[in-house]
């Protein structure tokens, strides 16, 4: 018997689906944003990871929703460019950190303008008070979100 959706679940998938194409439109910018840093996105993205603190590879997959073999490939090209290096991480032997090199940090450095400049022309107009909204109320989800999966693989 089908499950009756109700008027939430219906604006929740709406959300799911413009989030998907939001996700399409940020990946586009960063890719123009990441290369003349000599940065891919998704490269961007696992060293930008890092910048605060030297984190695992699970670590870093489980906290921007990607695959521990997709982190796992891109950090091993970044080590092998130079942009990033692996520590021995006394908690875990098997499970090293990576961490941004000094070349790392500068390709970062590298692309923050331009960032910052895309950062504000999508911005403009929306507001602050408007943003602000907008990223607790992501939070949210991203909190029940993983709330439900924990629960769902419980009961598994």
């Amino acid at each position: 018997m089908p499950v009756e959706k109700s008027e939430a679940a219906s604006i929740l998938t709406d959300i799911v689906l413009l989030v998907f194409r939001l996700e399409g439109g940020f990946m586009d910018a960063a890719e123009r944003i990441a290369i003349p840093a000599g940065l891919t996105a998704a490269s961007w993205k696992v060293l930008g990871a890092t910048l605060e603190a030297p984190r695992t590879v699970a670590e870093i997959g489980r906290n921007m929703g990607l695959a521990r073999q997709s982190v796992q490939r891109l950090a091993d090209i970044l080590v092998s460019e130079g942009q990033a290096t692996y520590l021995d991480n006394p908690a875990h032997k098997s499970a090293r950190l990576l961490t941004p090199t000094r070349a790392g940090r500068a390709a970062i450095d590298r692309l923050r303008d331009r960032q910052s400049r895309w950062a504000s022309a999508v911005s403009e107009g929306l507001g602050e008070k408007a943003l602000a909204q907008c990223r607790a109320t992501l939070r949210g989800l991203v909190e029940r979100t993983e709330q439900v999966e924990a629960e769902s693989r419980e009961s598994d």
